[in-house]
């Protein structure tokens, strides 16, 4: 296999990990931690045979990480390597290796609290902070303590503020990789955008191909500003125009990713599903809009809503990441280089606004006091009891806040 940056990491994680039950990996965009460290770890004598389970908060990344470790060992999907998606599982009786989505990670682990034959279980792009994410490293951390302390539990990111990881995980060792990310020049607009952002991300995409040589990666919040940049971009020549964002076909986020023919060139229209995880190869000019979708509850009227909001710091920095993964690259920020220092350092999770009824319930399944769950960020305490208020209305909870058969 080919070297990457991570891999000078690897002998210093092995280490802590053979000393404790946890860890804490922090390297930066394109270091490989998502393919390499699984791979790494298959055979370290604590794991006696067992499997490592790796959390991926997105579809898309679960399956390009199973991928790529299955290449790189010259094997199918169902062999050492699988993975489990919403409507794709993958897995073999000899599979050692599963990477599995955030929600249908919980569902393995309220299955099998003491998880069973599981000897490492890794949490990938911790940073990303999703409600489910949070509620699964509780309770595997919850399980590790009372149940498998054999049982490592690995953090990584390349944002990530590894101190209170690290704490939560009873004071786990941190290793950092320096990585080896290419040099990537950044340049601001001179002042806001006026007019709508996907004027401003189709006109910079045209400029930035017509400087530059190689493929494109725009950033946009959501769908409707996807499909309205793809109808501006009338390119024509040698370049295609791909969407990238979750609701698409499985196959169509495959070919989104995919190296273009010989000759050709790509822009790659995506929402943060691109931030993370994902290599695509020939990219080397981002367009970022600075601007992401995000789920938002209202206690009011008890919906959830989408809401575009400026990215944080840690997003930037993700998205500039993609630029420079396989050589020198550029990232054209639409805003002001001043409006930088005033973005949010990280972006706050989910649990924060979300709905808890969810979390609530299985809370209630787990059978868990929420008020001594080793949680990295708790949830409030008014939303969770307005949670549980509703599911006793909807006959989920009983009055005593246990789950009902119904």
């Amino acid at each position: 296999m080919d070297s990457l940056p991570v891999d000078e990491a690897l002998p210093r994680l092995k280490e802590a990990l053979a000393a404790r039950n946890a860890a804490v990996l922090v390297a930066p965009p394109g270091a490989g931690k998502t393919t390499r460290v699984p791979l790494a770890l298959l055979d370290e004598p604590w794991i006696g045979g067992g499997k490592i389970v790796m959390q991926e908060p997105r579809r898309l990344a679960a399956r390009a990480a199973a991928r790529g470790m299955a290449a790189a060992l010259g094997e199918a999907f169902g062999g050492t390597l699988g993975y489990c998606v919403r409507l794709d599982t993958k897995v073999g009786p000899r599979t050692r290796i599963e990477v599995v989505t955030d929600g249908l990670f919980l569902r393995m682990l309220q299955e099998d609290p003491s998880l069973d034959g599981v000897g490492c279980v890794i949490f990938d792009e911790l940073h990303e902070r999703g409600l489910e994410t949070d509620l699964s490293f509780a309770l595997v951390r919850e399980a590790q303590m009372a149940l498998r302390d054999d049982l490592r539990v690995i953090a990584m990111s390349a944002t990530l503020d590894p101190g209170p990881v690290s704490d939560r995980l009873g004071g786990a060792p941190v290793v950092e990789s320096a990585g080896r990310m290419f040099p990537v020049d950044t340049r601001y607009l001179d002042r806001a955008v006026g007019g709508r952002i996907e004027d401003s991300v189709a006109s910079t995409g045209r400029r930035g191909l017509g400087e530059e040589r190689g493929s494109g990666l725009d950033f946009l919040p959501g769908v409707g500003e996807i499909r309205r940049v793809e109808e501006r971009l009338d390119l024509g020549g040698n370049v295609d125009v791909a969407p990238l964002y979750g609701d698409l076909s499985p196959a169509d986020q495959d070919r989104a990713i995919a190296p273009s023919p010989a000759g050709r060139r790509k822009v790659v229209l995506a929402t943060s599903i691109a931030e993370t995880s994902l290599t695509i190869e020939g990219v080397r000019l981002v367009i970022d809009s600075g601007l992401m979708r995000v789920p938002r509850f209202s206690p009011r009227s008890g919906m959830t809503r989408l809401e575009t909001v400026r990215v944080s710091q840690a997003s930037a920095d993700q998205r500039r990441g993609r630029a420079g993964r396989l050589e020198p690259g550029v990232c054209y920020r639409l805003w002001p280089e001043e409006q930088q220092r005033g973005l949010l350092p990280f972006t706050p999770p989910e649990i924060l606004d979300a709905d808890l009824a969810p979390l609530a319930l299985e809370l209630a399944l787990w059978g868990a006091d929420d008020a001594t769950l080793p949680w990295l960020t708790p949830p409030p305490a008014a939303s969770l009891a307005t949670a549980r208020s509703l599911l006793v209305d909807l006959g989920a909870l009983d009055a005593a806040g246990a789950i009902t058969a119904h």
